[in-house]
């Protein structure tokens, strides 16, 4: 079966899930300040390389948010498996939770199902990251069918501080098909 994959240029489909710490997070849409969002889709509680992945963002989240870019990441977790989950990682991050099948089809992502109820209760999204700019247009995307197949954060906060550097105007790649 094959889903559309969001492509570099389209326009983000912007995208409510509940929030750790209550509320909602608007994926798609830069909180504060910020004018550019990244979106880190994680596979949840289950997946060891997520918890790492999410462990070692944060430290980039300065680096981050100085050039302008706001940061969450979302799973399909419910709020009884994300909770205790990010309290043990002991990362200070913007979470979302309850990603649904419907939401993980619309962002492109590969959707798998749990081998049990160990790994999880229900189907959850393999990993996509998004920067999405600020006319909400996707700048940059991975998506990945697996966890261990994902952008390396130093090198990809590296590329992103020269993207939003004016002197470099540096367009959006990957626009032939």
């Amino acid at each position: 079966m094959t889903a559309m994959k969001l492509a570099a240029g389209e326009t983000f489909p912007v995208l409510k899930t509940a929030r750790l710490g209550g509320g909602d997070l608007s994926l798609g849409k830069p909180s504060g300040s910020h004018d550019w969002q990244m979106v880190v889709v994680y596979r949840g509680k289950h997946c060891p390389y997520c918890s790492r992945y999410l462990q070692e963002l944060e430290p980039l989240i300065p680096r981050l948010n100085g050039i302008g870019i706001d940061v969450a990441a979302v799973s399909a977790d419910s709020l009884d498996r994300a909770e205790p989950h990010i309290a043990k990682l002991g990362v200070d991050l913007t979470i979302g939770y309850d990603l649904s099948v419907a939401q993980m089809k619309s962002l492109g992502l590969y959707i798998s199902e749990p081998r049990s109820d160990a790994e999880s209760p229900r189907p959850f999204a393999e990993p996509g990251l998004f920067i999405i700019n600020g006319d909400g247009t996707l700048q940059v995307t991975d998506i990945s069918n697996g966890p261990f197949v994902r952008p390396h954060l130093e090198t990809l906060v590296g590329g992103l501080e020269f993207i939003r550097n004016p002197e470099h105007n540096y367009p959006i790649r990957g626009l032939l098909t």
